[in-house]
């Protein structure tokens, strides 16, 4: 069985529809990249995989269990977690701090102890500079807060990472090092559904992609199946590959 599966997902916003009857399943174990044009609806999914919206139709079924419209806590609770495009953080408090809520967050039971040796082997784990463990978070820059903001997602114990495009704000060496960085997490038993705009990093580094186009899937299989894909090029490779080159 599927560790996550899709089944017919469909939702509008005042009658525009963002998703139309989309359909796939990832894999335990791998990484599966979710790309398309602006608006194709690569974040309204991963809100509807996280708990944030309910879907018009259709189902969410994670490990076997349907989560459809179940809350974000208990949808985090149940092995997965995520992080945002736009980095969500409590700027007064510092490194730790910020990664210990997640650790007591992502567990009903446990001592706060036992979550702050959490927090700090998850802050090694992402190589977050030691010497800004305590640093307010607000004074970070960006490569540093996306660390954190990963370091605080991997503090819950998931089962499934959704990363909503990482890379954005970074430089070409940041980059670098998130793709490293995603490789080991996945390598670390941590299955990954992953949202990313730059081609060449998403090919790089996925098993598997799904392509969306205004709201419905056009194209599945692996980077090199879905590179030669006619449908792909035209509604998005050639556009992407133009701005990239």
């Amino acid at each position: 069985m599927a560790l996550l599966q899709i089944q017919n997902i469909s939702k509008s916003f005042s009658g525009l529809v963002a998703l139309k009857n989309v359909n796939f399943e990832v894999q335990e174990g791998e990484i599966l990249g979710l790309v398309g044009p602006n608006g194709a609806g690569k974040s309204t999914l991963i809100n509807i995989i996280s708990g944030i919206y309910r879907p018009d139709s259709g189902s969410v079924v994670f490990r076997g269990k349907n989560i459809t419209g179940m809350p974000p806590h208990r949808i985090c609770r149940l092995g997965i977690t995520r992080t945002f495009q736009n980095v969500e953080i409590f700027p007064e408090l510092n490194a730790i701090e910020n990664v210990l809520v997640g650790a007591l967050f992502g567990k009903r039971d446990g001592s706060r102890e036992e979550a702050l040796s959490r927090a700090e082997e998850v802050l090694r784990f992402v190589n977050f500079p030691q010497e800004k463990l305590e640093v307010k978070v607000k004074n970070l820059n960006v490569g540093e807060l996306k660390k954190l903001q990963l370091a605080r997602a991997l503090a819950t114990e998931p089962k499934l990472l959704l990363l909503d495009e990482v890379t954005t704000g970074l430089n070409p060496k940041e980059s670098k090092d998130a793709v490293k960085m995603i490789k080991k997490i996945r390598d670390s038993g941590i299955t990954i559904l992953m949202v990313e705009h730059i081609m060449r990093i998403i090919m790089g580094v996925s098993d598997r992609i799904v392509v969306l186009n205004y709201g419905e899937k056009i194209a599945e299989g692996t980077p090199k199946e879905v590179a030669s894909n006619p449908r792909v090029i035209e509604s998005y490779l050639g556009e992407a590959y133009r701005f990239e080159g």
